[in-house]
């Protein structure tokens, strides 16, 4: 994998947050790792069958959606409050901008 290992703290995060019971007793920051974990995954899937988008900034906005997408479905299997998903959203896209800055991504 090109940005999280399966051995990294968000893959960890990952595991601890899909294995769950159904309680809304995780934090965001969990459910954030556990979701750029997740958008990394997805993206290099969609990569893998769809090639490389033409930009960087397009590359971060198909990141936060898949983000986004991890972070709806975890907070309305798993009963979270509207602030706890605002937040996890907010620190995913956060961790990703950070990987994403850091990694030798040409911008065509």
């Amino acid at each position: 994998m090109g940005w999280f290992s399966d051995d990294s703290d968000e893959a960890t995060a990952y595991d601890t947050v899909v294995n769950a019971p159904h309680k809304a007793e995780l934090s965001h920051e969990l459910i954030a790792a556990a979701a750029s974990y997740e958008a990394a995954k997805a993206y290099e899937n969609h990569c893998a069958e769809n090639g490389q988008p033409q930009s960087h900034a397009f590359a971060k906005e198909v990141l936060a959606g898949f983000s986004g997408a991890f972070v709806d479905r975890i907070v309305e299997t798993k009963g979270l409050d509207f602030i706890d998903k605002e937040k996890a959203k907010h620190h995913a896209n956060q961790q990703l901008s950070d990987v994403s800055a850091n990694d030798d991504y040409p911008d065509y």
